[in-house]
């Protein structure tokens, strides 16, 4: 696969990444297994930038990627997380 440089980083990545938002199951049911699976499916594929935030699922895509990585902590990947925009629901007076 093609790759870019983060040359601050001196970080190496794919030009193709996955998008986890799906993995928050924002639209539908995503259980573990299955996240575990795309994401699996992705590194084998040379995938080696995934891109996240803490709003997917309510952080719901960072678990499973924290997940996947204790369990395959040689796939060399390189995963970008975005602050959202929570905003805490404050009672009316």
């Amino acid at each position: 696969m093609e790759q870019r440089t983060f040359s601050r980083l001196g970080r190496h990545v794919g030009v193709v990444g996955l998008g986890a938002w799906q993995l928050g199951a924002d639209w539908g049911r995503v259980d573990e297994a299955d996240a575990m699976a795309v994401l699996s499916a992705a590194v084998d594929a040379g995938v080696t930038f995934i891109d996240t935030a803490d709003v997917y699922g309510d952080g719901r895509s960072e678990q499973f990627i924290g997940r996947f990585l204790r369990t395959r902590p040689d796939a060399g990947l390189t995963v970008a997380t975005k602050m959202g925009r929570r905003v805490e629901q404050r009672p009316e007076a």
